[in-house]
């Protein structure tokens, strides 16, 4: 495996250079039927404008991009942070969920959601061990391949931008 011994860097996306294979990496989390409710990525300019300017990261090893993640200015029904499947489990969806949340820090807001497909108990686990707790179900909010589909809403709330005695954690 040659993702092994991983050795990545959390970056900003540079959307012009990135795209392709952060479009790739969509598209593989797409196939998995628990990423979101569409059937192929979008194109470039529809992404960009769904999304925060400031939040858009890649991990990299070397030049190689191997995950991506981005802040939306509402909870929209994109999935967690994305990585090839052969880099997963090596800490790179921490990584830049960690990196989105000190992002999101950094220009003062202090509560981020996730929707996440009920089914996809990976991502699930993930954003509960980055600090997002489960807050409720969306009863059958999102049809894909003829089948309804529960969707889990997690929410974080920033000690650090929202005050003291609000919940936070870290990845580790």
């Amino acid at each position: 495996n040659p993702y092994k011994n991983i050795m990545t860097n959390i970056d900003t996306m540079n959307l012009k250079t990135d795209w392709t294979t952060v479009r790739e990496i969509y598209a593989e989390g797409l196939s998995t039927g628990l990423a979101a409710f569409m059937s192929k990525p979008p194109s470039r300019a529809d992404w960009d404008a769904a999304h925060l300017t400031f939040g858009r990261l890649v991990a990299r090893q070397n030049e190689a991009v191997l995950g991506w993640a981005a802040l939306s200015p509402v909870a929209e029904r994109e999935g967690p942070p994305e990585s090839l499947r052969l880099a997963q489990g090596k800490g790179i969806g921490a990584g830049l969920l960690e990196g989105l949340i000190a992002a999101s820090e950094a220009e003062a807001y202090w509560t981020l959601q996730a929707q996440i497909m009920a089914e996809n108990h990976t991502s699930r686990a993930l954003h509960s061990k980055c600090g997002l707790r489960e807050i409720g179900i969306r009863d059958r909010l999102g049809h894909l391949g003829g089948v309804w589909h529960d969707v889990v809403l997690l929410e974080r709330r920033s000690e650090r931008t929202g005050g003291p005695g609000l919940p936070t954690h870290s990845c580790d």
